[in-house]
């Protein structure tokens, strides 16, 4: 690995904020961030991020490796929930493990923020229609998941309500915001969008960093809260993801020669879902502890993916060219 990439990623403004936001509830402090601010400022990135992108992809042409790409991405969120199913399942409940499985086959809209934060550091480009493929692997999983609690559960799945499970995969807020965001970058006067290229793109890190400072308090009040499942859980949430990154940092050569795709496509297989799966499981499996998976997702992975794991799927989907 360059060690300079990864003490550059480490030293990042935004990962340094995150890092504050833990220590602040370490050592009791009252500091909080209104849960107004914080919910605009969630709406504000998936806004700019949908925004540039349907801008980035009107300018582009069409090609088939933008639907090669499309594909492999939903793919990967159908093929990863349902291996780690079964592994889970050699120490978990069924409703426990197709909750897991959905929220890590599913994707992280904040991880993809920071991918995307980095590769603009790194001053490389990235298509535009990433951002449609991220909100493409929201639901495969989420449906994956569902599927195998049903298969193997005794209790999950039986009377499960399969329009509202759809209805939450598909409308939930993120989902709706980014989507409807990259529609009007790409039908909006190219003029006009300049106007609001300040509030898009100026202050996009700042808003960031405030953000991640928010998230660093939740991780650290909700880390032990899944300490009770000993270590089996917590080397999942570790090696899983990292896994799934290299993994894909190195398939993705045959879909899509451009790094920043690449390895856009690496951080989501990498990433883990704490937003639009818990949503969908409340539906599903009520029976699956959120204690767990949210903790999971968000305590470990979140973390490991945007110190150590980002540094190493660039250097990987570099290497493998």
């Amino acid at each position: 690995m360059d060690f300079q990439i990864l003490i550059s990623n480490i030293t990042n403004p935004t990962l340094l904020f995150f890092l504050l936001g833990i220590i602040a509830v370490t050592i009791k402090s009252d500091l909080q961030i209104p849960e107004s601010s914080s919910k605009f400022i969630s709406l504000y990135l998936l806004f700019a991020i949908g925004f540039k992108g349907g801008q980035e992809l009107a300018l582009s042409e069409y090609s088939a490796e933008i639907t090669y790409t499309l594909i492999f991405g939903v793919v990967m969120a159908s093929v990863i929930p349902a291996y780690t199913f079964f592994i889970l399942k050699r120490k978990l409940s069924a409703s426990d493990s197709g909750a897991i499985a959905a929220a890590y086959g599913s994707v992280s809209a904040v991880t993809f923020v920071a991918a995307v934060s980095f590769l603009e550091m790194q001053q490389i480009h990235y298509g535009g229609h990433m951002v449609a493929v991220m909100a493409l692997m929201e639901s495969p999983a989420i449906v994956i998941g569902v599927i195998l609690m049903m298969q193997f559960g005794k209790e999950s799945g039986k009377n499960v309500n399969w329009k509202s499970i759809f209805q939450h995969s598909f409308t939930n807020g993120s989902v709706v915001i980014i989507l409807g965001s990259l529609v009007i970058g790409i039908i909006a006067d190219t003029k006009q969008a300049e106007g609001i290229r300040p509030f898009t793109n100026d202050i996009f890190k700042g808003f960031l960093a405030i953000f991640l400072l928010e998230l660093g308090m939740v991780v650290a009040k909700r880390f032990s809260a899944f300490t009770k499942y000993g270590w089996f859980v917590s080397l999942f949430a570790v090696i899983i993801p990292l896994v799934n990154g290299c993994i894909v940092a190195y398939l993705s050569q045959f879909v899509t020669p451009d790094i920043g795709n690449r390895f856009i496509l690496a951080i989501l297989s990498a990433s883990a879902s704490y937003i639009a799966v818990p949503a969908a499981m409340r539906i599903a499996a009520p029976e699956a502890d959120p204690g767990l998976y949210i903790p999971m997702a968000l305590g470990i992975t979140f973390p490991v993916n945007i110190t150590i794991g980002i540094p190493i799927y660039f250097r990987l989907v570099n290497l493998f060219t």
